[in-house]
């Protein structure tokens, strides 16, 4: 159905300083072409179906967009973080989308340029001293965005100063007061149930790693070291009702600060106790991978079961020519055909300190990831999984995966060619009579068109597609990660 948009009127705000040249970087292009506009549109107009009337919060995406001409090779986790809001209320939507005003991208814009090297740039070429575990870049605050107490975060993943944003506004706050010198990693959990918040860091010396506790009412309660025997690169976590999961996965840095796998040694899953408290931490072994996001967690008898994507191939040996080793293999990571990630489930057994461990998923499939599922159920035993497809050979999103991880059935919807998606939340229904009984929510872009809608899916039914198209305003980049969070949840008590 081609798009209409004559109702829509966005108001543009000023731009921004961009000097951004044309390039050839598959990632500067198509679906990851940068979006430098900031825009408000109210009264989204519908394409198909209608808005239900029981949707009612806020689907919020970020997304990386380069702004000024990169300091050497440029990596798509560069780009400075947008985010993207859209609304429902009453059977209706409207949008907004801002910058995430950190101190490096105010920096740059003053500077009229670039001053930091990125993820595979020489830190050499920076003009300033850089951030997070590789000690050497930007944080642009551009990988995960979640909410908690009220407000939004936005957060970086090699270790960030952690954005507070007004989730309605997307008016960019500040850095959040409670966040240690050492920063925090993208991934931090909201647990919607008791309203705490649980994160984590990874750092380049001694203990290595942290692990803290926020409340409901955004107070630190708790922070305390978790020693690993080495700098590794950790992204994600889980919890349960009693612990909070950490890895410690053979992946670090090696001598000359590139990162390496060591397949002779074991991954381990740390339990700690989920308030933070002094108790001791309980390792589990398990074969050799790397995990960049997980699903969920959860206690059974004498088990702590833990569900996520297990990857063959961390650190694909296959690496184009025409780059240095360091910046090709940063590029082979985001290729699911080289990496092979894979639905899989691990269990610590907490009498015998084994782990028994399998793939999950009847097909045996090796390109999914970016997995949701109804947050009512976190820390607690559940039942369904909403994975998206990635694209072999590019970092991209473009369909879904249901499982039923009670039966082994599933129910798959891949979209046409040229047309992509995102990370989609499971958004509950008001009176939800059942664990899939809701919606999920994406944002889709079109390269066909050269457009961008958000589409909403009946979540017992995805196969079946969208209930509701919503057109928006202009093309989006492709992105990360994004959070749903309902109306009750926006209110700061």
């Amino acid at each position: 159905m081609t798009m209409t948009t004559e109702h829509m009127t966005p108001e543009r705000l000023p731009a921004i300083l961009t000097t951004l040249e044309s390039s050839v970087n598959p990632y500067l292009n198509g679906a990851w072409a940068p979006l430098h506009e900031e825009v408000n549109a109210d009264d989204l107009d519908v394409i198909d179906g209608a808005i239900p009337a029981d949707l009612d919060g806020v689907y919020l995406r970020n997304t990386q967009n380069q702004v000024h001409q990169p300091l050497g090779y440029f990596h798509p986790f560069d780009g400075d973080g947008m985010l993207h809001r859209i609304e429902f209320q009453n059977g209706r939507a409207t949008y907004r989308n801002r910058w995430v005003r950190t101190r490096g991208f105010e920096a740059e814009q003053e500077a009229e340029g670039s001053l930091w090297a990125g993820f595979v740039g020489a830190p050499s070429l920076s003009f300033r001293n850089g951030y997070g575990f590789s000690g050497r870049m930007k944080d642009a605050s551009n990988t995960d965005i979640i909410v908690h107490a009220g407000m939004a975060m936005s957060l970086f993943y090699m270790n960030g100063e952690g954005y507070r944003v007004d989730p309605l506004t997307l008016d960019t706050l500040g850095v959040e007061s409670w966040v240690p010198i050492d920063g925090i990693s993208a991934h931090a959990k909201v647990n919607e149930n008791t309203g705490e918040l649980y994160f984590f860091n990874y750092t380049i010396y001694p203990p290595f790693a942290h692990y803290g506790v926020v409340d409901k009412n955004n107070k630190l309660t708790a922070y305390r070291p978790v020693a690993l025997p080495g700098p590794r690169v950790m992204h994600d976590i889980a919890f349960t009702e009693n612990y909070a999961i950490l890895m410690d996965f053979p992946m670090g840095l090696n001598a000359e600060g590139n990162l390496a796998m060591d397949w002779d040694t074991p991954s381990r899953f740390g339990l700690v106790p989920r308030n933070g408290g002094p108790g001791e931490v309980r390792w589990f072994d398990a074969n050799p991978t790397f995990v960049q996001h997980w699903l969920n967690a959860y206690e059974e008898g004498d088990e702590v079961i833990l569900d996520g994507y297990f990857q063959e191939d961390p650190l694909p040996a296959q690496l184009p020519e025409e780059h240095p080793a360091e910046v090709a293999q940063a590029f082979a990571i985001l290729n699911v055909g080289d990496v092979k990630t894979k639905l899989y489930r691990w269990r610590f057994n907490l009498v015998t300190g084994q782990t028994h461990e399998e793939c999950i998923d009847g097909q045996n499939r090796k390109d999914l990831e970016f997995g949701v599922f109804n947050q009512r159920y976190a820390g607690r035993k559940y039942r369904y999984t909403y994975s998206v497809i990635l694209e072999p050979d590019m970092f991209l999103m473009s369909g879904w995966v249901k499982h039923d991880l009670q039966t082994g059935d599933s129910w798959e919807l891949k979209l046409p060619a040229g047309v992509y998606c995102s990370e989609s939340p499971f958004v509950p229904k008001v009176d939800a009579e059942g664990e899939d009984d809701g919606y999920l929510v994406s944002f889709i872009i079109d390269e066909n068109r050269q457009a961008s809608e958000c589409w909403i899916f009946d979540a017992k039914h995805i196969q079946d597609g969208p209930v509701t198209r919503i057109a928006l305003p202009h093309k989006i980049s492709s992105g990360t990660h994004s959070t749903w969070a309902s109306r009750e949840r926006l209110r700061v008590n």
